[in-house]
């Protein structure tokens, strides 16, 4: 058994840990960390676990937490997790982090986008991206993983075959992604109460959102070329999931059906991806409560453009599915345990 240990435990992303791991057969969840909640049970603060998690939340002690764990996934915010991972890792234990601290393959990119200084830039020299479709072999060996953004995970993978090979011109890749309310954590403000958000849609960090600078390294690596995309998020008034229209232009003439088949094959090996026949595009709903990327196309051949949508759910393959399925790797396990249920439709 992997025993576990959660630190942020009652934010959104760090319940869907608990959640996932609580019926993942070779998991024990030995250590649930929440500052707001010490000494409570977690199964009082989300009445949905009774019976099921009912594990008292500490407080943060790094000393206790590496002689009951074998990993520790910190989902605590963007700038929280690097003064405590540091002392995971030199106390032996592997590190999953969902904030963006160890996303980065180079620290001027992390402090131009996030605004502040890195203060453990020598373990990015070791940190992993953890995108499994790109860098399985590379999570397998490493301790500490950065988990990718659900913006991200959603718009990368709906572009890497058309990078891979070469399909689309790299100059005017435009990425247009919608994202429910849940994708903001679950911290008060303004803008994510519910007259706010209700029958309301609005667009908001456009080519600023911290996303962007992910989506670009990672697509670069792909590429083996600089890509630079334009991104605009938009917030729209539903709990969980993100849907990307991804625009590129093609290079050449291509079907529908000739894209399709390109992607099939790019991704044959992939249970997490799914791809659709001519004339289906996915759907939220159809990826939600789901470790799932679904993804569609169609050619406008007036103008000789793809469009791509891809859709997942942005609490689980992008955020707490994602970091199991990154576990399930790092420990030789299965990479589908625990996460192979279908999503919830309804």
């Amino acid at each position: 058994m992997v025993k576990v240990g959660i630190l942020g435990a009652t934010g959104y992303a760090g319940i869907e840990l608990v959640r996932i791991a609580a019926q993942h057969p070779q998991v024990r969840i030995t250590s649930v960390v929440s500052q707001s909640f010490v000494g409570q049970k977690i199964s009082d603060i989300y009445p949905n676990l009774r019976g099921i998690v009912d594990t008292v939340c500490e407080e943060l002690n790094i000393d206790e937490i590496s002689m009951k764990c074998d990993v520790v996934f910190t989902a605590l915010p963007h700038g929280a997790s690097k003064t405590v991972i540091p002392q995971l890792i030199q106390s032996g234990l592997k590190v999953i982090d969902l904030s963006g601290d160890f996303r980065y393959n180079d620290v001027s990119v992390y402090e131009k986008w996030y605004g502040t200084k890195h203060e453990n830039p020598e373990l990015l020299e070791s940190a992993v991206y953890g995108l499994p479709e790109l860098h399985r072999d590379k999570i397998a060996g490493t301790c500490l993983v950065g988990n990718p953004g659900c913006y991200t995970t959603c718009s990368i993978l709906g572009l890497v075959p058309l990078l891979a090979s070469k399909l689309v011109y790299t100059n005017n890749i435009i990425i247009d992604a919608k994202s429910g309310v849940s994708g903001a954590g679950r911290s008060l403000a303004l803008d994510y109460h519910f007259c706010e958000c209700t029958e309301n849609m609005k667009a908001y960090k456009i080519a600023t959102h911290r996303h962007t600078s992910e989506i670009e390294q990672e697509l670069s690596l792909v590429a083996q070329e600089e890509i630079i995309v334009s991104f605009t998020p938009h917030l729209i008034p539903m709990k969980r999931g993100i849907i990307s229209t991804i625009y590129a232009n093609l290079k050449e003439k291509y079907t529908t059906a000739q894209l399709l088949d390109i992607y099939k094959k790019y991704y044959k090996d992939e249970f997490f991806i799914r791809i659709y026949d001519e004339g289906q595009l996915p759907e939220t709903n159809h990826v939600a409560g789901s470790n799932f990327v679904d993804i569609g196309l169609v050619v406008d051949e007036r103008l000789n453009r793809v469009v791509v949508v891809s859709a997942l759910d942005n609490l689980i393959k992008g955020a707490a599915g994602q970091a199991v399925q990154n576990m399930n790797i790092m420990f030789g396990l299965d990479e589908k345990m625990g996460l192979a249920a279908p999503g919830l439709y309804i």
